[in-house]
């Protein structure tokens, strides 16, 4: 089943001696599933930096993952930024996924002074420090502050234009939304990889108030699936493999062979996902 997927995984930078063990738990058992680059995000406002930082340097000298490291232009100056940038190149750092981001304070967005305005604006700045991979985000149901699905589209073309070579949707629970998206963006004159991000769900009202903030809907089938089972973890982390395997299939079937998976930093769900999409650690010679 998994002759032609392609897979990557996303963590986030610990804050804790005890968030950093498992991170570095969920990393060693997801590892010998050989993802095509693991991504490290950063924090509102460049919350995390630091540890994000030091997070994909480890990765790079520690394992044989492909890191890959958030970028936004939140709190900091150009300069600061490109210094940031060319750290990462001397580094061995050849994959940067490149945002705008969010204020800390979850207010309105405005742009640092002196630094990169917009994500359209960071990934032209990249492409003139290195020849980095560059993967943007991109919006199935829409970015919750654009104009309109079009814009928003526009949008991403610009960041094509200025160099990005991939692009890594917002979760989402239909397939059609995505399905529908790729076609409108081909038709855009959008050509590079879509890639879906796909989040297993263990805790809907969480992935409720989220998605709320995030502008991404969910189906009244996936409350009703989780319904009554909110003492029952073990149930739940059960049905969510399950959807989340389901989701991946149908796409599939519509011939996507790439997928990113937000993991929580946590190895068994994304492992229990992977193995029922027959995506497993090569057998020891």
């Amino acid at each position: 089943m998994s002759d032609s997927l392609a897979i990557s995984f996303e963590f986030f930078p610990p804050k804790t001696p005890e968030m950093e063990a498992s991170l570095w738990s969920a990393v060693e058992k997801l590892a010998p599933l050989n993802p095509s680059f693991v991504s490290v995000t950063y924090g509102a406002g460049g919350s995390t930096r630091e540890r994000t930082h030091a997070t994909v340097r480890r990765l790079r000298q520690e394992t044989k993952l492909e890191p890959a490291a958030h970028l936004t232009c939140v709190a900091a100056t150009r300069e600061d930024i490109d210094a940031i940038a060319r750290d990462y190149w001397a580094s061995g750092i050849r994959h940067i996924v490149a945002l705008r981001g969010d204020t800390p304070t979850g207010g309105p967005y405005e742009p640092t002074p002196g630094g990169y305005g917009y994500s359209t604006d960071l990934v032209a700045g990249l492409t003139r420090i290195a020849p980095f991979e560059i993967s943007v985000a991109a919006y199935p149901e829409g970015h919750p502050e654009s104009k309109s699905l079009d814009a928003d589209l526009d949008v991403l073309k610009r960041k094509v234009d200025a160099g990005a070579t991939r692009a890594i949707t917002q979760y989402f629970f239909e397939t059609d939304l995505f399905v529908r998206f790729v076609e409108r963006a081909r038709k855009a004159g959008i050509s590079i990889p879509i890639v879906p991000g796909i989040l297993p769900v263990t805790n809907v009202a969480q992935v409720l108030k989220f998605s709320k903030a995030c502008g991404t809907s969910v189906p009244q089938w996936l409350a009703d699936t989780f319904d009554g089972l909110d003492a029952d973890p073990e149930t739940r982390k059960l049905v969510a493999a399950s959807v989340a395997a389901e989701q991946v299939l149908k796409l599939k079937a519509e011939g996507i062979s790439d997928f990113h998976f937000y993991t929580l930093n946590r190895a068994d769900l994304t492992l229990a996902l992977c193995r029922r999409l027959g995506v497993r650690a090569p057998a020891a010679a």
